[in-house]
């Protein structure tokens, strides 16, 4: 038997990501956790500390740089053609000029917090956790109880249930007529402007989302908003057949997923992977 087998059989299996993070942190471990699930997604750590997370229900730090107009495509391209491994794509970026290492290193962060409150919105199916794959990161990463933190403050920032909020996020966003009218709009921020002339009647949240290279948080905020002001308004989610929006994203998002609790939760009656066996499939809570 080996070290990591004799390990297993001691340690209790993770209840949920958190408590797989928390072991994989205690040990300093550097690998990839994948989720699977809708939306599901990658979770990669370096040291124990998560640096990028990737899912479809909300945009990673590539997608952000390039929807955002912050990058071109061909600078993109360049940037990735000098680093075979990927691995250190951050500091190609910032050594071209294309990004002051500041700003990039908030991006990143922005993005891992979005993709964490994306995943929480949504019961995963498994996880399994793997060797380490090359990543667009930025600074030291994030400690497994910051996530927890900052996605449990940003539930309470939204002031409603996680199912309520997941649903949202699948609901096409309709213009009012309201919308319309220069007096309604005239007080309008930039950003508030940019994301209402973004809102068609076809788009949910999430598709405004990657559509305008924004995070899937903010634009929530923000269509809350505008709501308020009586600008825009949320139809009805897809019926029972769960049939989700045909809307054009760029990148294309997930499926509809059902609606549940957040990410510090428990599976009962589940079983997860063992943060020391790097093979061995969980649960996600």
């Amino acid at each position: 038997m080996s070290r990591n087998d004799a390990a297993a059989e001691k340690s209790p299996a993770p209840r949920n990501l958190p408590s797989l993070l928390s072991g994989l942190h205690a040990q300093r471990r550097s690998c990839t956790v994948s989720v699977t699930g809708r939306p599901g997604g990658t979770l990669h750590v370096r040291d124990g500390l998560v640096v990028a997370m990737e899912t479809p229900g909300a945009p990673g730090a590539e997608a952000i740089l390039l929807r955002s107009g912050r990058l071109t495509e061909e600078a993109w391209t360049a940037v990735r053609a000098t680093d075979s491994t990927h691995e250190h794509l951050a500091r190609e970026l910032v050594a071209a000029g294309l990004i002051g290492a500041g700003e990039l290193e908030v991006l990143c962060l922005g993005a891992v917090f979005d993709a964490a409150f994306a995943l929480s919105l949504n019961r995963p199916v498994d996880w399994e956790v793997g060797d380490p794959v090359p990543v667009l990161h930025a600074g030291a990463g994030v400690p497994p109880e910051r996530l927890v933190a900052e996605t449990t403050r940003r539930f309470g920032m939204l002031e409603k249930e996680p199912g309520a909020i997941a649903r949202s996020t699948r609901a096409r966003v309709h213009p009012t007529p309201s919308a319309g009218l220069p007096e309604s709009t005239a007080r309008l921020s930039p950003r508030h402007l940019d994301l209402l002339s973004a809102v068609d009647g076809r788009r949910t949240p999430r598709d405004l989302a990657f559509s305008l290279g924004r995070g899937l948080f903010a634009v929530l905020l923000d269509l809350r908003h505008l709501t308020g002001l009586g600008l825009v308004e949320y139809a009805p989610p897809p019926g029972a057949a769960g049939r989700p929006s045909t809307a054009p994203r760029t990148p294309a998002a997930a499926p509809a997923a059902p609606a549940t609790t957040g990410l510090p939760r428990r599976l009962p009656r589940r079983t997860g992977s063992q943060p020391d066996s790097p093979d061995s499939p969980g649960h996600l809570a």
